[in-house]
Formats: structure tokens, sequence, C-alpha cells
């Protein structure tokens, strides 16, 4: 979207809580984890990782099981505000640097039909709380309150802060190295 070349390594990490870990660190772990996985396979390369957790009433919402876990999010977060906590990573070389997007989400009252109806699109069976605000989700989240892209699951502008701490500058038609 905003023009960096890229390609997509997938990090095969365990993604389990450590004891005692908040879900904020969780996340900053996760990012973390998986941007020095890819680094050490390609030091060369400026490596990017993220994570977005979401939670609500100190609960942590992954992706749905089933639908009708699906649903029970959806009737969980409806009505209401929750927390989208999203990691951004980047490595270079021996070095990582990382920060934590924190974004107030608030859903419109959901019907249960609703519910049904934007399960049957299969968009919410593979997205942390059961949601993607990118696409149908987009109709069901009033309010806002901190980066977009964050939600999405890459805050672009906390991405952009890392890599220039890398010598990596981002000038609106991709990125120059250092």
């Amino acid at each position: 979207m905003i023009g960096i070349a890229h390609e997509v390594l997938p990090a095969d990490i365990d993604e389990a809580y450590l004891p005692g870990e908040t879900p904020i660190a969780h996340a900053e772990r996760l990012a973390r984890t998986k941007a020095d996985t890819i680094a050490q396979v390609a030091p060369d390369a400026v490596v990017i990782g993220a994570d977005t957790i979401v939670v609500i009433d100190e609960q942590v919402l992954g992706k749905p099981r089933d639908e009708s876990h699906a649903a029970a999010m959806l009737r969980q977060l409806s009505g209401r505000t929750h927390e989208v906590f999203t990691a951004v990573a980047v490595a270079r070389g021996t070095r990582t640097d990382s920060a934590v997007e924190v974004v107030s989400v608030t859903f419109r009252e959901l019907l249960d039909e609703e519910i049904r109806s934007y399960i049957a699109t299969r968009e919410p069976m593979d997205k942390a709380g059961a949601y993607g605000i990118q696409g149908y989700g987009a109709t069901i989240v009033q309010r806002i309150d901190g980066d977009f892209f964050a939600v999405m699951g890459l805050s672009l502008v906390r991405l952009v802060t890392l890599l220039g701490q890398h010598g990596v500058t981002y000038d609106f038609r991709g990125v120059r190295h250092a």
C-alpha cells in the first residue's frame, strides 16, 4: 500500500503466553521473536515482525476456533470498547527495535442476525477478536481512538519510525538504505 517492496516469510514460533506476561508484553515479545527468527535466516535483510492482540475485560481474544467461538467473541464486543495492542519490530543485523501501539476500538450494538451474517462471510475466522476492520468489519466499528493501521495489524507510522532508527528512510516512493 505504501510502496515498500517486501517478501513475506512466516516465522514458525511458539506463540504461547509466558507465566505472568501481560498482553502488551506478549505482543511485543512475539513481534521481536518473529523479526529475530527471520533475521537469523536472512542476516542482510531489514526484517519486520508484527503481532496484534485484542483485549476486553482483561481477556485476550485470539483467532476463533470455530463459528460459535467467533459469535461469542462478537457478542462480547458488541456495543463495547476494547483495546488492540499491535507490536512492530524491526531487525537489521544483530539489532532489533520494537514498539507497541495501543488503540481503543468501540463496536456498535450487533444483532444476532448481523453476527451470523458477518460470520458467513468467513472474514472473522482468521482474525484476532473475530473481526477485520479493513473489510466487512468496518461496518461494525463505531469508533477508534488511535492508529487505524495498528488495528489492521501493522502501524505504518511506527514502522517508518523504527525503520529510520535502522538507517532506512521512507520517501513515499519506497525506502533507501543507509
